[in-house]
């Protein structure tokens, strides 16, 4: 089904493999007469190209890349322009696009979602940008049918900013890139490997885009094989998916941790995408050159590739469904451990109880989001569920439809109709399901979906009110076969179904009816409209000479999330507010954070006004005390006091900023780890000045409640120093090795400035 090369490998033609191996020049002269230069046959990569095109340094091992285009949405617009306005924003540079598709409820927290949109309605107006308004289009799918472009580049403030399918690299980050974006700068990474996705044969009918994405992520995501680098689609099996198909696939590239994703697009159904959607001056061919080289090769032949699911709490947990029905006492089983390490005794989780008379059953159905409410996925699941009926029991299913113009046509062609005839609801376009604001289950339910992440208490349940439900993930197509079935987990490809697959038609008349653009066009004279919640950022202190850092939380499960630092759902409502936010920071995972960070914060806030840290916080006596035996001239004056946090590989997951933020506004100056599992979460820590210090695997020196010392960490950031020097701040002062891992300049400066905001003001 799916198959990691452990080497790299020339592509030929577009199509024949040749592995980088002791036999690789000699196949080579065969086929070609001479054995290319690998360097040089990596440019002829299609990633190599568009990077190419939108870098500016020169240097195409040290990128500095301008995007065509920016997207966000309403979970994160407002940190993003309310940064770049104290940063000296005056117009939007380029096309920016603000959609409204995560807060569009206005169900909780009173005003404050609505007054979000309408901060973001006038300052497109203002700035010149363009509002979507809620429940239009979820941002991936409004992006898809107005702003991507063969060859283009797109950064977007959410980690599944991927429209590779259509031609155009696309990155998801924290907010602060999309800022520098904003402020005329640029993107800064080195030049990212590229990995060949090779694909081959046809998928079985019944087996669906998420099905192939969940057997690559399952092969691929544990070892890091992709990990921030680009997946490049080759192969013959591309011409054998629909651009629906490849969508569906393509965004849930973000799941292996790749940095981006770019698909051929020399075929009708490319072409045919822009076609349809009156946009056929953004398509041009792309196809690798003559001969390619990849860094390394996943092979993938899509005839192979059953129906998948994604248990519990991972989108790489995967298993064929076929495998889940066979040896369900083993899944469920394993299951219900890795539970324990992300849940500990927060609350009982058992899987127990959905098996009855031997068969797996669940109590919900999701069909949702720039992953699942596609046109073709809701045509095919309606398909599936023509004159059947889900049942007056426990089992919902709901339907999200990506946009407005994919919901018009289901209604035009009957398939929103054979849906609602079975029980199923139709709802709007929302990300809601996705991160838990909407369709949160009972207490207990297992939910399958076919939406992006299945992490613990996505689906909206509370682990801090002893409340836990569970998602798995699935292709719409096996959803509805289990709907059929009214929750008995079924592969779609165990029924004989008669797809119809309708010709889609686009109508663009609700966004020209609904939709703000300004053409580009600013209009100073707007006053941007500011609702109660939404606060400036505080102010943040430039790093000290030297740090003593309290540990207030330590985790040791294999990967955090983002989710896990901040919770989504509900929460997100306050993400225009920092303050109001941080109050939830690590509030599934570690309640106790919050509080001790703020003790730690209001010593360091005594030593700002002058005052003695040691009277706010007594311990902090202590901690200096055993400092000055070793470093005499630590003091008050030269030495910052904060919070630091220990996690393995924090950052799996979302994009948004505030899993960094949240902690830097609680006076959190470090992460220490033994990796970062994103670089997006790495770079959001530099952006709001916290130091990513990267400690050895293995015992560590310190515990959670430790004072750490951090001597002369400002002149080593100068200096560019690599390994740090900290101690343990007790008896004997143990001392112990931090790595910092490579910055650019402009990253040690944010650093040494204290955040982003600090830097483009000093800049000014």
């Amino acid at each position: 089904m799916v198959k990691v090369w452990e080497t790299g490998a020339y592509l030929l033609g577009g199509t024949e493999l040749v592995a980088d191996d002791r036999e690789c020049a000699a196949k080579l002269r065969e086929r070609l007469g001479a054995c290319p230069d690998r360097r040089e046959a990596a440019k002829e990569t299609m990633a190599y190209g568009i990077l190419a095109a939108h870098n500016t340094s020169g240097n195409m091992d040290k990128l500095k890349i301008k995007f065509d285009k920016l997207t966000s949405h309403d979970i994160t617009f407002v940190g993003i322009i309310q940064t770049a306005r104290a940063s000296g924003l005056e117009r939007f540079p380029v096309p920016y696009v603000l959609t409204n598709c995560h807060n569009s409820l206005c169900a909780v927290g009173g005003t404050i979602n609505e007054d979000d949109h309408m901060f973001g309605l006038t300052c497109a107006q203002k700035y010149g940008g363009v509002y979507v308004p809620p429940h239009q289009a979820v941002i991936h799918q409004y992006a898809r049918e107005m702003l991507a472009g063969c060859g283009k580049m797109i950064l977007g403030s959410d980690s599944h900013t991927r429209y590779g399918a259509l031609g155009t690299m696309a990155v998801g980050e924290g907010g602060p890139e999309l800022v520098k974006q904003l402020l005329n700068k640029t993107y800064d990474i080195n030049m990212p490997g590229v990995v060949g996705i090779y694909l081959t044969g046809k998928p079985e009918k019944g087996v669906g885009p998420q099905d192939v994405a969940l057997a690559i992520i399952g092969a691929v995501f544990a070892g890091g094989y992709v990990n921030n680098k680009v997946m490049e689609f080759v192969g013959p099996g591309v011409a054998n998916l629909s651009a629906d198909f490849r969508i569906g696939v393509d965004v849930m590239t973000t799941e292996t941790t790749c940095l981006s994703s770019i698909w051929p697009t020399a075929d009708r159904e490319i072409r045919e995408f822009y076609e349809i959607h009156g946009r056929l001056e953004d398509y041009k061919e792309l196809t690798p050159g003559a001969v390619a080289y990849y860094d390394g090769i996943v092979e993938v032949d899509l005839g192979a590739v059953k129906p998948m699911i994604a248990m519990p709490f991972h989108p790489s947990n995967t298993y064929t469904i076929e495998e889940v029905n066979a040896n369900l006492s083993y899944v469920l089983a394993d299951v219900e451990k890795r539970a324990k390490v992300s849940l500990g005794d927060a609350a009982p989780f058992s899987l127990a109880d959905k098996v009855r008379d031997g068969k797996f059953c669940v109590e919900q159905g999701i069909i949702a989001g720039c992953a699942g409410g596609g046109f073709e996925n809701i045509c095919d699941a309606a398909d599936i569920l023509d004159g059947a009926s889900i049942g007056n029991g426990a089992f919902t299913l709901s339907v999200y439809p990506a946009s407005m113009p994919v919901y018009m046509e289901l209604i035009k062609n009957g398939a929103a109709a054979k849906l609602l005839k079975t029980g199923a609801v139709l709802k709007t376009a929302f990300c809601g399901p996705c991160f838990g604001a909407g369709d949160t289950p009972a207490n207990n339910a297992f939910s399958i979906r076919h939406s992006t992440r299945n992490f613990p208490n996505r689906e909206g349940s509370k682990l801090q009110s002893g409340q836990i439900a569970s998602v798995a993930l699935m292709d719409a197509r096996s959803i509805a076969a289990t709907a059929a079935n009214k929750g008995r987990l079924t592969p779609a490809t165990e029924l004989d179904v008669d797809y119809t697959k309708p010709k889609y038609y686009f109508d663009r008349t609700i966004y020209e009816n609904r939709v703000f653009d300004s053409k580009g066009q600013a209009d100073p004279s707007v006053d941007i409209r500011f609702g109660p919640n939404i606060k400036d950022w505080p102010a943040m202190s430039a790093l000290p000479e030297n740090l003593l850092l309290k540990v207030v939380s330590e985790i040791h499960d294999p990967v955090t999330t983002t989710d896990e630092l901040i919770p989504s759902g509900e929460t997100s409502s306050y993400r225009s507010n920092p303050l109001g936010l941080a109050e939830f920071t690590l509030s599934r995972k570690d309640p106790a954070y919050v509080g001790r960070a703020k003790e730690v914060q209001a010593a360091e806030k005594a030593r700002i006004s002058g005052g003695e840290p040691e009277d706010v916080l007594p311990e902090v006596r202590e901690a200096m005390d055993a400092v000055r035996m070793k470093y005499a001239d630590a003091g008050r004056e030269n030495t910052g006091i904060g919070s630091t946090i220990f996690a393995v590989k924090p950052g799996d997951g979302s994009a948004r900023e505030q899993a960094a933020s949240c902690q830097k506004v609680l006076g959190g100056w470090a992460n220490i780890a033994n990796g970062y599992a994103t670089k997006r979460y790495r770079s959001n820590l530099i952006n709001w000045g916290m130091l990513p210090f990267l400690a050895d695997e293995g015992e560590l020196p310190f515990k959670n409640g430790d004072w750490l010392f951090v001597p002369g960490i400002r002149e080593a950031v100068e200096q560019k120093k690599t390994e740090i020097p900290a101690y343990v701040a007790g008896d004997g002062m143990r001392e112990f090795t931090l790595r910092m891992g490579e910055l650019t300049d402009d990253e040690r400066q944010i650093i040494l400035d204290g955040c982003l905001i600090n830097y483009y003001r000093a800049s000014k």
